[in-house]
């Protein structure tokens, strides 16, 4: 039986959850592509499926349960969920004396419960089989604060505990649930469009590669279960931590 893959947080094809799409249908699943723009999903599963992949495109709002209900089940309808990955986030600024309410539970919504509607619904299908990995893509706002990101660092400072306590629960029950800081910029559409003065700052290799973060991904996928590492930071040589 073909075992599934979802992608939650799919966006544009030059962007990190369609690379994660493209190598996790390398790994001879069935990628189920989900995120809120159906255009977008299309082009991926394009993608996939013209480099001898299989997937589907299932269009997806995470902050919305009955649409991650929808997604899980219907993944499970094509073959059993062996990787569930949470990439959905929204990483802008704001002034945090100015900030309204809703732009923080907007973040939150976003980054933490989409994480959770996620991860619930992955990990009942998992454990029907005791067997399955669960990712989520993190930051490095989650480990420290900066100015002007109050809302994002708590949202992500909040997925990250969310990751670890279910690392704890569910481990000994065969779920293998990983964590993955990405510390600065992703050379992805995103940045090269919105930011080219940042890109030109950063020059050279200054931006992590996105080939780069999926295949960290794919790394923890493929773990044996007797050596599984919760959680990997990944930077660009020019970062400073």
């Amino acid at each position: 039986m073909t075992k599934t893959a979802v992608v939650i947080g799919v966006g544009p094809i030059e962007g990190l959850g369609a690379y994660l799409s493209l190598h996790a249908a390398r790994e001879d699943l069935h990628v189920v592509v989900a995120g809120r723009t159906s255009a977008n999903l299309e082009l991926v599963v394009e993608r996939i499926v013209s480099d001898g992949g299989s997937a589907s495109a299932c269009v997806t709002d995470a902050t919305i349960e009955s649409d991650v209900v929808d997604l899980l089940d219907s993944a499970e309808q094509i073959g059993p969920v062996d990787l569930a990955i949470y990439n959905a986030g929204n990483n802008y600024s704001g002034d945090f004396l100015t900030m309204q309410a809703d732009y923080f539970e907007r973040a939150w919504r976003v980054c933490t419960l989409g994480g959770f509607l996620s991860a619930r619904g992955a990990v009942q299908a998992m454990l029907q089989r005791s067997v399955g990995t669960l990712l989520f893509t993190g930051a490095s706002a989650s480990m420290r604060g900066r100015p002007n990101f109050s809302a994002f660092t708590a949202a992500k400072a909040g997925l990250r505990a969310l990751a670890q306590s279910l690392a704890r629960e569910f481990q000994p029950q065969g779920i293998h649930v990983g964590h993955v800081v990405v510390d600065g910029g992703i050379h992805g559409e995103k940045i090269l469009t919105a930011y080219p003065e940042f890109v030109e700052r950063a020059g050279k290799d200054g931006l992590i590669g996105l080939d780069g973060i999926a295949e960290a991904f794919m790394y923890l996928y493929r773990q044996p279960r007797n050596a599984w590492t919760h959680e990997l930071d990944l930077r660009t040589f020019k970062e400073n931590f």
